[in-house]
């Protein structure tokens, strides 16, 4: 192994309590799960409970393996680290139907006295709702996404640790405030229209698009970050952006269009299917 990837592993130690968080999120949903299967069985499948801990683990790789400090090192790591906090954990857990299962998982006199009365707040409930309509997920996500992709906001964070730790639970919340339109986690009411929900997917692939090309394409290093030392990677740091934004263009582009074009074989069908009844 190179001596930059043994050091890289050699200043890595667990981080306690965000691993103990993780664990302890995904033995309350598991007992929440538990006892919704017991009535919803068909809705509730081990599929769902696979699913969440699937978006723990990846939220685990993200920030808590040693892939957080090759990406204090390395852009191409970092977008690795943005991706699966933005674009795959968020889904994995969202399809896990997370509400009630953690609700129910949490002791009944929390649940009770705390919760149940927040819960019940009018003005929060209305706030909750207008943060996951289309338009407010989709802004929130993609301001928050380029926002955080502007030099100086990118370099502070990196240089500045609880504010990389903050700059990480922005891209996340966010994220699961605009994939929850798409996904729809049960016991959610809206449903959208599809040619609404294909133009929001359409839309944040564009934003996704602009960022990675203006990147891939740029003739110099966009973030003084990497280059105030020598890299130990034997990689520059233009041929190191340019690496991270092909991982941003092609992967990030395929988490947004691959459940476009389901989108729209569904719409299609129901097309086919509305003119054979219309007949």
């Amino acid at each position: 192994m190179p001596p930059a990837y043994r050091a890289v592993f050699a200043e890595w130690s667990l981080p306690v309590f965000l691993t103990g968080t993780l664990i302890v999120l995904g033995a309350v949903y598991a007992r929440g799960w538990f006892f919704l299967r017991k009535t919803r069985r068909a809705q509730f499948s081990p599929w769902r409970l696979g699913s969440f801990m699937a978006g723990l683990c990846v939220i685990w790789v993200a920030i808590a393996s040693p892939l957080d400090g090759f990406a204090d090192a390395l852009l191409s790591a970092h977008m690795v680290e943005h991706l699966l906090l933005m674009s795959f954990a968020p889904p994995l857990l969202l399809l896990g139907h997370p509400v009630v299962p953690l609700l129910r998982g949490i002791p009944r006199g929390l649940t009770v006295h705390l919760l149940g009365p927040l819960i019940r707040v009018k003005k929060l409930r209305y706030v909750a709702h207008l943060l996951i309509t289309p338009l407010m997920a989709w802004s929130a996500m993609n301001l928050v996404f380029l926002g955080w992709h502007v030099p100086r906001a990118y370099d502070f964070a990196l240089e500045h640790e609880p504010w990389h730790q903050f700059e990480h639970l922005c891209l996340f919340g966010t994220s699961i405030l605009f994939w929850w339109p798409v996904i729809r986690p049960w016991p959610t009411r809206d449903k959208y229209a599809g040619w609404l929900l294909l133009l929001y997917l359409v839309m944040a692939d564009i934003v996704n698009t602009l960022l990675s090309a203006f990147l891939a394409f740029c003739d110099r290093p966009v973030y003084p970050y990497y280059l105030r030392g020598p890299s130990s990677f034997n990689l520059s740091a233009l041929s190191d952006q340019r690496a991270g934004a092909v991982v941003m263009w092609v992967v990030g582009s395929l988490v947004f269009l691959v459940p476009a074009v389901v989108l729209t074989m569904r719409l299609l069908q129901r097309g086919e299917q509305g003119e054979i009844q219309s007949h």
